[in-house]
């Protein structure tokens, strides 16, 4: 079976439904840097409406509650259709893309056209913070917001965390109605939930269904989505209702709706949603920083199998058991060793690798956790200070910003003996419309030169009112190139 997502990237196969598959994974139709203190979402008691869903056999009060805070993203952006052939003749294409002087290349460019996208988001803040997925918004370079009350608002991305495929937009509002966040972890299986969306296009929709299972991992993605511990629902969840809400009958969002598991293009009643506390935790980030911060142990794991089990003498199968430890790593430091089967962390019982890495990321890098492992058949508590986890360091020494920042120019880069080496270019970006290329080494930014990646951000995104511009040599030659970044 494939894992089926939504992204705006694909085109709209119809009138009324625009979805495609990207890899594996069906998507939606499509699916913080500081800022200031924004007012608690609003519970449905604060809004004056009562939940009263006992009283009849019906929902509608719940929904009356909730669906004001659903509101539907569209998004713009570009995709490539196919690649087209010209001549060079322009000499400022022939001589910077190489070539003889007195003899034009052929150099093959992708085409380019708009593409158009669907999905779904909450409203978290009366002033307009909108939780959503990373797909939906992914590659976007205009974002409308569809409010319950007809409105059409102009969205910005204030941040987006891939592992975890959530991301948080802003409008400007106020007053706006919310919906609350409710606690996921007490989320059962068996419990009744409502999926709200834009499933297809065809307007907002509520479908009902149970919590079918928890800590679910789909395996889907690019590899990049690695943090998954979805809530599976048989309510119905189809292309467009990426970003929406599964809702208790409390009147609580409890998940952010994410994927559907199909082996055809339609719903068979296996959705995943993003549980809510996962999502809190991204979205204070996003908020905070615009980015997400996540602990890590320094360690590499297997999954403890009945053999390994009876192997190592332990009552029960499950567990995490370390194959490898990062020198100077937390767990190195803390004492931790190969062979070591972690069983609980900070009192949650690890039952496999994700729910270890998941336990492990939702902590505060920098805390104390408390870990339980066996060792040589005796149990043992391990205290240990966990660090910041490398990602996203990693992404911010290496990578450009990705088209989540306004200033993008859509490359990749890593450092160089002379500057910034261009690591990858999307196909879809100012950077790829203005003819860089992987390979290509840009020396200056705006007359300036730049030697690291925080250099680059900060000369781009001070660039508001004129292109980029930029000194790139390639193949030992020089030329100046303009880009205009993607500021709107």
């Amino acid at each position: 079976m494939n894992t089926r997502r939504f992204s705006i990237r694909a085109a709209f196969a119809a009138a009324a439904a625009a979805a495609l598959i990207s890899g594996a994974a069906w998507r939606g139709l499509a699916a913080s840097p500081p800022a200031p203190a924004v007012a608690a979402a609003q519970t449905p008691a604060a809004t004056g409406r009562t939940l009263a869903a006992g009283s009849r056999d019906s929902y509608a009060d719940v929904v009356k509650a909730v669906a004001p805070a659903v509101v539907t993203i569209r998004v713009e952006g570009k995709a490539t259709v196919s690649p087209t052939q010209f001549e060079g003749g322009d000499d400022f294409f022939r001589r910077f893309f190489g070539g003889d002087d007195d003899q034009p290349r052929q150099r093959v460019m992708p085409r380019t056209q708009r593409q158009r996208g669907l999905g779904s988001g909450v409203v978290m803040t009366t002033d307009g913070y909108i939780l959503t997925n990373n797909h939906v918004v992914d590659g976007a370079d205009k974002i409308h917001v569809d409010l319950a009350d007809g409105r059409t608002l102009e969205g910005k991305v204030i941040g987006t965390d891939k592992p975890s495929d959530l991301a948080l937009i802003k409008v400007n509002g106020s007053g706006l109605p919310t919906a609350p966040l409710g606690n996921s972890d007490n989320a059962q299986v068996g419990d009744v939930v409502l999926a709200i969306g834009n499933p297809l296009g065809v307007g907002q929709t509520v479908t009902m269904g149970i919590v079918s299972a928890k800590g679910r991992s789909t395996g889907s993605g690019d590899g990049s989505r690695s943090y998954q511990d979805f809530l599976q629902t048989d309510a119905p969840i189809n292309h467009g209702n990426s970003g929406g809400a599964l809702v208790n009958t409390k009147g609580e969002v409890v998940g952010i709706n994410a994927e559907m598991l199909s082996p055809v293009d339609a719903n068979i009643g296996i959705g995943f949603a993003i549980p809510s506390n996962m999502a809190r935790h991204v979205m204070d980030d996003l908020k905070k920083d615009g980015h997400v911060r996540r602990a890590q142990l320094g360690v590499e794991v297997q999954p403890v199998t009945s053999d390994l089990a009876e192997s190592l003498g332990l009552k029960h199968v499950g567990g995490a058991i370390i194959g490898k430890i990062t020198p100077d790593s937390a767990a190195d430091r803390a004492g931790l060793k190969r062979g070591d089967v972690i069983q609980s962390f900070n009192g949650q019982p690890v039952t496999d690798i994700n729910s270890l890495r998941n336990h492990v990321a939702d902590a505060q890098p920098g805390s104390n956790a408390s870990v339980v492992i066996v060792r040589d058949g005796s149990e043992k508590t391990v205290s240990v200070k966990l660090e910041e986890a490398d990602v996203s360091r990693e992404s911010a020494r290496n990578r450009e910003p990705g088209t989540s920042d306004k200033a993008a120019l859509g490359i990749s880069v890593q450092r160089g003996p002379k500057g910034l080496v261009i690591t990858d270019v999307n196909p879809d970006s100012r950077a790829a419309d203005a003819g860089l290329q992987e390979g290509d080494v840009i020396l200056e930014v705006n007359r300036q030169a730049v030697q690291s990646v925080d250099e680059l951000r900060a000369a781009v995104r001070k660039t508001t009112d004129r292109p980029v511009l930029l000194l790139v040599e390639r193949e030992g030659r020089t030329q100046f190139v303009t880009v205009r970044p993607n500021n709107g």
